[in-house]
């Protein structure tokens, strides 16, 4: 049948599978499966349940939580009791989660745990919360990582929650009973509920990471979704039999994209259990696609470059790794032109994989047909070399306000470099400035409670002006960079600091991450941190005498090591963006400390701020040549 909301969506795919697993997670050192029916009838509950509280149709509900099985069950169920689901990163402050709250004028919250709690409970947060009738914990325990001699630390909510807010937190357990109590008095009144839901209701209220300001609310409807999702079922070859493990965060779009197309496929979603831990749970799960930010390619990268060089210093091993990477590059060329590689290069591709790229592929879990990159840029070169090792990097382009992608690359046509071609049904042009503009139906409605920056953002012809840069090849879209960070130096000249620092990131495996700074300036300067993991073997190797990274950094042969780097990269760049002066800070950036967002990009502004000193006495001086 056509969809027409999400609930369709949903309900479809639990009539055709309903014993078929669509959830899997790590319980006790254990993966275990619960079927779509399981989640269907988790969703009802939750539903049911917060009709029991007074939820109605429209309200706001909050979900404050890591990416888990409760997190989706809670999504779904929300929607089926006619409210609006709005996520809230886990990784927000208190004041931050306020923000949100009270912005969209939440009804209800789910959070995942008693130090998710805290966060309401906060003394200055608290007294704010008056409209939010009741908060609903998932798990009673929060276990947390702490670089403590201990390891972990333990908190529970028994030991947090005030006498006086116990009427105003329950247990998701206490949600789900009270739930099925109101399903046995209301028999069909829930499904009936859903006969009145329209495609022109909204569907979710996802904000903006506000890196620029307080975050803005996007308004997505259920036709929205409706529309990613009947697009994805003619690009993404995946169905049933496939599998995704998914660690982004559910408040991103991008994240919640691939739940939705989980369910519109029916495929399986695992949830990884922790970043740190992404690795180990693909070679368990052995997904068969995944998607990640630029940022876990980068890092993956490093880590084989890493390996590789180690091994060169064995002769026999440099040879073979070698030749192995050439016969890679010969069978991406072909295939990127393509042609099906046959005759001898196909029996070197064959042995190149038994000998070496296997290995790597095995890391990922062996099973794995091609990753999708979102969110941010993804350097070309990276790109490149994963393909040489057969593993295909799929990268797509889209923003909170498109419901994620408008375009995207197709297995069987994609273009390093770019972002793909359009969506079915998405418009795209370029305008005279060289923004992207799009159009389609999965524009946002509008940025909740701010009609002005809609209007800015959505002109009278339904054209949503993205706020990137790019140019269009042969159909594809290549992205050159985000319209508010091109850099506009002293002498007049634009400078798209996202492809500096992408390929300066390719190029070297001891880089952590990159800023480049210059805007105004009269040249480049750039901000930089190591990569921790490929850096301090290199820096035993040579001998050089250390405590902790942050005496590292400040060590003449790391400035001089990485300034070759600089220096290389400088040789194909045009002089006016070529980087003159740089800085190694004493450790990486990091979303705890406000400089990254979810997604893990830098946020310029803070940063830029944060090292404002640093970033002025790089001029302080003459000009550099």
């Amino acid at each position: 049948m056509a969809w027409r909301t999400a609930l369709d969506i949903f309900q479809e795919t639990v009539g055709k599978i309903p014993q078929k697993v669509a959830l899997r997670s790590k319980v006790d050192g254990v993966w275990k499966g619960q079927t779509w029916a399981e989640w269907d009838t988790a969703s009802r509950e939750i539903a049911a349940g917060l009709r029991a509280l007074g939820l109605g149709v429209g309200d706001r509900v909050c979900l404050l939580s890591n990416t888990r099985p409760e997190w989706v069950h809670a999504d779904v169920g929300i929607l089926m009791a006619g409210g609006v689901t709005v996520p809230i990163y886990q990784s927000n402050t208190p004041r931050e989660c306020e923000y949100i709250i009270n912005d969209c004028a939440a009804k209800a919250i789910l959070v995942e745990d008693p130090y998710q709690l805290e966060k309401l409970l906060h003394p200055e947060v608290r007294p704010r919360l008056d409209k939010v009738q009741k908060v609903v914990c998932f798990s009673d325990v929060a276990n947390l990582e702490r670089p403590d001699a201990k390891g972990r630390v333990q908190i529970k909510l028994a030991d947090i929650l005030p006498a006086g807010e116990k009427g105003w937190v329950t247990s998701l357990a206490d949600l789900r009973a009270a739930g099925r109590d109101w399903l046995a008095k209301n028999k069909g009144a829930l499904e009936k509920g859903w006969e009145d839901v329209t495609p022109d209701q909204i569907f979710t209220i996802v904000y903006t990471s506000g890196t620029t300001g307080p975050p803005k609310g996007v308004v997505l409807l259920h036709k929205n979704i409706v529309f990613e999702c009947t697009g994805n079922q003619e690009l993404l070859a995946v169905d049933e039999h496939d599998e995704q493990l998914l660690f982004l965060p559910l408040a991103h779009i991008f994240a919640k994209i691939l739940e939705w197309t989980a369910i519109a496929r029916g495929f399986t979603t695992a949830f990884a259990e922790s970043i740190p831990k992404l690795t180990e749970n693909m070679r368990e799960v052995k997904p068969t696609f995944m998607g990640a930010v630029p940022r876990v390619y980068e890092k993956a990268y490093a880590k084989i470059q890493q390996n590789f060089e180690e091994k060169r210093k064995k002769p026999v091993a440099r040879l073979l790794i070698d030749w192995a990477l050439g016969v890679g590059r010969a069978r991406s060329k072909e295939e990127q032109a393509g042609r099906t590689v046959s005759g001898l290069l196909a029996m070197q591709a064959s042995l190149a994989d038994r000998l070496v790229f296997g290995k790597i592929k095995e890391t990922f879990g062996g099973r794995l047909r091609f990753f999708v990159s979102g969110g941010a840029p993804l350097a070309r070169e990276i790109a490149e070399f994963f393909h040489g090792c057969g593993i295909l990097i799929l990268e797509g382009y889209g923003l909170t306000e498109t419901t994620a992608a408008t375009h995207i690359n197709r297995p069987n046509d994609f273009r390093f470099g770019t972002v793909g071609k359009p969506f079915p049904g998405v418009e795209v042009r370029i305008a005279d400035d060289g923004e992207i503009l799009v159009r389609g139906g999965n524009i946002l409605r509008e940025y909740y409670g701010k009609s002005e920056a809609t209007k800015e953002a959505i002109d009278k012809d339904s054209w949503f002006h993205t706020g990137d840069i790019g140019i269009i090849e042969d159909g594809f879209l290549r992205i050159t960079d985000r319209k508010k960070d091109i850099i506009v130096t002293a002498g007049g000249k634009n400078v798209a600091p996202q492809n500096i620092e992408g390929a300066l990131k390719a190029s070297c495996p001891f880089i952590s991450q990159v800023m480049v700074h210059g805007d105004k300036r009269r040249f480049l300067s750039a901000l930089i941190t190591l990569n921790e993991e490929a850096i301090v073997p290199w820096a035993k190797e040579k001998s050089i005498q250390f405590k902790d990274m942050a005496e590292l950094s400040k060590t003449a042969d790391v400035r001089a090591h990485i300034q070759k780097y600089v220096d290389e990269l400088n040789k194909d760049l045009a002089s006016y963006e070529s980087i003159k002066k740089i800085a190694i800070l004493p450790r990486d950036l990091t979303q705890d400390a406000g400089e990254m967002t979810p997604t893990m990009k830098v946020k310029r502004k803070f940063v830029s701020e944060k090292y404002k000193e640093i970033l002025d006495g790089f001029y302080a001086g003459g000009s550099p040549d």
